[in-house]
């Protein structure tokens, strides 16, 4: 069950991400707001109806939970709109990298030698891709990294929150920050939605509200481990739909390189798990 569960998930993931390419022409910061609308609406109609109540225990890191995870959802945005699907998702599956590495900071966690190299192929990964992707620009690298970092941030704050709030407190905080930071870039550059725009930007929130639900099922009802590493199913996902709707076709370097990313990640996953394993 959890398998079917995380599979739905990245496949809805790799539904949003879609409608965010195809909204190219809108400006980052706009798909993200009305995103913030959706998700935000969803959200606390399932705080309503879990009786729970806002705002919280932990203001502060809430607040930081969400600038964190706007910051990287809107850097996220840009990469889906300037690189091919594949890359985006790629890119943005480094996050685990910095989720430990970060974590060495805030919540005192040990990183093993090992890891390192598997750091090291994950981000030679990422110069392969660059470097044989003529659409791929160094500086759509370093916004990749960004938003790879800012999600990094964003885990370990649900990290330090896990034990102290509500899943769907920690959920709400994510757009309740995002939407009055994207609503002030929106008011700036705004280009008014036309047609089928309203139905994509719908779609998105609901879209992530639908994967966020499926990965949360997925984490109840199975060991982390498990299941953490369908995710990268997305990535798949990405080369498929690329291919089907924006007509992405890549060199065998690139692919490479995105093997060669997912390995490091995956490689790094595997050996935490079982060295935590080993020592329990």
């Amino acid at each position: 069950m959890a398998t079917r569960y995380m599979v739905l998930a990245t496949f809805f993931f790799a539904l949003m991400n879609v409608s965010v390419k195809i909204l190219a022409h809108l400006p980052p910061a706009e798909v993200a707001f009305y995103r913030s609308i959706v998700s935000l609406s969803l959200s606390y109609g399932l705080i309503r109806y879990s009786g729970l109540r806002l705002p919280g225990k932990n203001i502060r890191t809430l607040l930081l939970r969400g600038l964190f995870g706007s910051s990287s959802l809107l850097l996220y945005f840009i990469t889906l709109q300037r690189m091919p699907l594949a890359s985006a998702v790629t890119l943005q599956f480094l996050s685990p990298i910095f989720t430990t590495v970060l974590g060495i900071f805030l919540v005192k966690e040990k990183v093993k030698p090992l890891q390192w190299l598997f750091f090291a192929m994950a981000f030679a990964g990422v110069l392969v891709i660059q470097g044989f992707d003529y659409r791929v620009s160094p500086g759509d690298v370093l916004i990749g990294f960004a938003a790879s970092v800012f999600s990094g941030l964003a885990y370990n704050t649900i990290r330090k929150l896990r034990d102290s709030e509500h899943p769907f407190i920690i959920v709400f905080y994510f757009p309740f920050v995002s939407l009055p930071i994207t609503g002030g870039l929106t008011f700036f550059h705004y280009v008014p939605p036309r047609g089928w725009d309203w139905f994509f930007l719908i779609l998105i929130g609901c879209m992530a509200q639908i994967a966020q639900y499926f990965m949360t099922r997925a984490y109840q009802v199975d060991d982390l481990s498990k299941v953490s590493s369908l995710k990268y199913l997305g990535v798949i996902y990405a080369l498929v739909f690329g291919y089907l709707f924006f007509d992405e076709k890549f060199t065998w370097h690139v692919y490479l390189g995105i093997f060669i990313v997912l390995a490091g990640v995956v490689l790094n996953l595997g050996y935490k798990h079982y060295y935590v394993k080993s020592r329990g």
